[in-house]
């Protein structure tokens, strides 16, 4: 009587541990796509917002340089000292690339780290 009983005990305990794990399963598989999919969009956010300031910091470089250029009395030196600009930003991010580099790691990682 007592060994039918736990027979039935155990066999209940392994159902559950079955079950347990399965549905264990399922949910990190939708976390796991959760955050991939907020990662995805993420990307894909900054990438379209991005290049859509970057399309306009262009046009507006343009601008600049030519109104710059016309008020020296030479284009070309306008267009010479906008570039001379974006060049001297060039090498203040490269020199800055470990402190631009910490906070897009935090910003990533406390999406992915849940």
């Amino acid at each position: 009587m007592a060994f039918n009983q736990l027979k039935e005990t155990i066999t209940e305990l392994d159902e559950d541990t079955r079950a347990y794990l399965k549905y264990s399963e399922s949910y990190l598989e939708l976390k796991v796509f959760k955050i991939l999919m907020r990662l995805v969009t993420t990307f894909f956010q900054t990438a379209l917002i991005g290049s859509m300031l970057l399309l306009a910091l262009f046009v507006m470089s343009i601008a600049v340089s030519y109104a710059l250029g016309e008020a020296i009395g030479n284009t070309w030196y306008g267009f010479a000292i906008v570039a001379s600009c974006f060049m001297v930003l060039a090498v203040l991010f490269y020199l800055l690339r470990k402190r631009i580099n910490a906070p897009l790691l935090r910003f990533f990682s406390s999406h992915y780290f849940l």
